[in-house]
């Protein structure tokens, strides 16, 4: 049992790709969550949503680097990777929070909200595109588009026959 363990994981490292597809839709939504936390708590909410955006971004890009990492070296260093990983990362995140919570541009709420909403919201969003399948590790293949298919001509009335 333990030898399963011990060695590095086979096989292409799905959470590079995985992160830069979150880091595309992080993109895509900051600038109107943003402006909408803007217009409610001003300049210093929006200030503090980018802040707390780009928190969540780099928590993510981390994770992926950590877990990518330990596979490479063995099964246990990935589960040890990613166990100890969190809780170092949510740390990190509570230090970037202490650090700024008394900046003139700090807006506790928004920063609160943003960064709870930013995590699961990226989380769900990215479970569309994520293959739950070992034959494809990372995000869903692309469906091919269908070529036109030239129509099979009838056969003979005598080849039906024969058949």
């Amino acid at each position: 049992m333990g030898e399963a363990f011990v060695g590095p994981l086979e096989g292409p490292a799905p959470e590079s790709e995985i992160v830069r597809d979150m880091v595309k839709r992080a993109a895509m939504a900051a600038p109107v969550v943003i402006v909408v936390f803007g217009l409610i708590w001003g300049v210093n909410g929006a200030i503090s949503t980018g802040y707390a955006i780009a928190i969540v971004v780099v928590n993510f890009i981390v994770a992926a680097f950590l877990d990518s990492t330990g596979a490479r070296i063995s099964v246990g260093m990935l589960m040890g990777m990613s166990m100890f990983g969190f809780f170092i990362r949510m740390a990190i995140v509570f230090g970037a929070f202490f650090a700024a919570r008394e900046a003139s541009w700090m807006a506790v709420v928004p920063f609160g909200i943003t960064l709870v909403v930013t995590h699961l919201g990226l989380l769900f969003w990215e479970m569309k595109y994520v293959s739950a399948n070992l034959a494809h590790p990372g995000l869903k293949p692309k469906a091919a588009k269908a070529s036109p298919v030239a129509p099979v001509p009838d056969l003979p009335a005598r080849a039906q026959k024969e058949f």
